[in-house]
């Protein structure tokens, strides 16, 4: 019995290559060159569009971490991006058409995996699958998907920028809900008074933005129903004031009375670790972001795991419908990868195509599907498809905040992102050897 792979993006090439790797034939169906996406130019698999920069490479940091679990599960782009690497300082950059021209060839050359080009537009309803459509996934397909999944599934990411609870300034900041409402623990407050206020104000709308293509916004009613901060703010020098940083019912227990503005953190995970910036989508570029939000107090040495993006995204509200293994609750022989996930970034995304190939593997075989131990990069990436908050899931990248705290606590930060690291291999290492 085959399983189908939709997709030949990073995700689906590395499902695909993962179920043929364990002896079992696939085929992968991609619409291009018949059909293109509007970012999508070469006929090449595994395409890389906005970079050739994979992040870096240092194992003890989060995406350097990711790149070495992703190698010891064997996977297929690591072992491209390998071969087609260059200069980059610490960062793992490759030639992007050197490294689809790997990965294309590697597919094609591959016995087990048969080439179907031809766009999907339905879902399948028989046998095993594995959807990884990506961003730019076409209309007719997300229709199904949203159908399929109750309608849970987002077609524009306008995100709020998300910081690490450990880098606050929790001296100038306070929790409380308005009005003594709900838990306090709910909300993080940080309170402005009127010059800090000013200031803000004023980098805000002089900041640099990011450009925004047409295909990211082709419908200007959907730009309008997640207005950026700053674009709110141009309208006028208390327009957010009276919106998203509104200071009614909080008083600022260091003052004794109402702030001028407040910015609220609301928590993003269960054990928060990791809170977002109510109401702050923006389009800054990502320097902007950090130099502007930095100037709100609390914030200054903030570290952001997620930067506020919007672009047109295709994403499933994954705690609504996937479970761990990446497949879908409703349908358990259907799985899912890639950014459609809810997970964000090149490898990000190809290792939930190892995850979702190995289970659809596991699923024929009529074994239970895995999970990897939440200490390691991909295990703590997976729960957060799971579990990041069905209320307002924003997609996720890879980052130290996601993974299950050191305790004691480590306070030099290298050291403890070194503890991190070597805590996760030992973990994946000790799991590969028991399954």
């Amino acid at each position: 019995m085959k399983i189908r792979v939709i997709g030949a993006g990073l995700a689906g090439c590395e499902a695909a290559w993962q179920v043929a790797r364990a002896g079992v034939e696939v085929e992968l169906w991609e619409m291009k060159p018949q059909k293109y996406s509007p970012a999508h130019h070469s006929p090449g698999f595994a395409e890389l569009i906005c970079s050739n920069s994979l992040k870096a490479e240092r194992v003890d940091s989060a995406a350097g971490l990711l790149k070495e679990e992703m190698r010891r599960l064997d996977s297929l782009l690591m072992q491209c991006a390998d071969l087609c690497r260059v200069p980059a300082g610490g960062a793992l950059a490759v030639d992007r058409h050197a490294f689809s021209a790997a990965v294309t060839k590697a597919i094609r050359g591959n016995p087990l995996i048969q080439i179907c080009n031809e766009e999907v537009t339905e879902l399948p309803t028989d046998g095993i699958h594995v959807v990884a459509t990506g961003p730019l996934t076409s209309d007719a397909l997300a229709g199904q998907i949203a159908a399929l999944c109750g309608g849970c599934l987002s077609f524009f990411d306008a995100a709020a920028p998300i910081v690490t609870a450990e880098s606050l300034g929790l001296d100038r900041i306070f929790a409380a809900s308005r009005y003594g409402k709900g838990e306090d623990d709910a909300y993080l407050n940080c309170p402005m008074n009127k010059e800090e206020y000013e200031r803000f104000y004023e980098a805000l709308v002089h900041a640099e933005r990011a450009p925004i293509h047409d295909f990211d916004v082709a419908d200007p009613k959907v730009y309008e129903g997640c207005m950026p901060i700053e674009v709110m703010a141009q309208r006028g020098p208390d327009t957010i004031r009276f919106g998203p940083l509104k200071p009614v019912g909080l008083r600022d227990p260091a003052t004794g009375h109402r702030p001028w503005a407040v910015v609220q953190l609301r928590r993003e995970d269960r054990e928060g670790t990791l809170y977002n910036l109510v109401g702050f989508q923006t389009n800054l570029k990502f320097g902007e972001q950090k130099r502007v939000f930095g100037l709100i107090p609390g914030l200054e040495q903030a570290e952001f795991v997620r930067y506020g993006v919007m672009h047109r995204n295709t994403f499933l509200n994954s705690p609504m419908v996937l479970n761990s293994d990446f497949s879908l609750r409703s349908h358990p022989n259907l799985f899912f990868a890639g950014q459609i996930t809810g997970v964000e970034g090149y490898m990000e995304s190809a290792a939930s195509g190892i995850m979702a190939g190995r289970n659809a593997v596991r699923r024929l075989q009529g074994k239970h599907t895995i999970t990897l131990p939440p200490e390691t990069m991909i295990g703590a990436l997976s729960r957060y498809v799971q579990d990041g908050g069905d209320s307002d899931f924003q997609p996720m990248g890879a980052n130290f905040g996601v993974i299950p705290p050191i305790v004691p606590h480590i306070r030099d930060k290298r050291s403890r992102y070194a503890a991190f690291s070597e805590r996760s291999l030992q973990s994946l290492d000790a799991f590969l050897k028991h399954i």
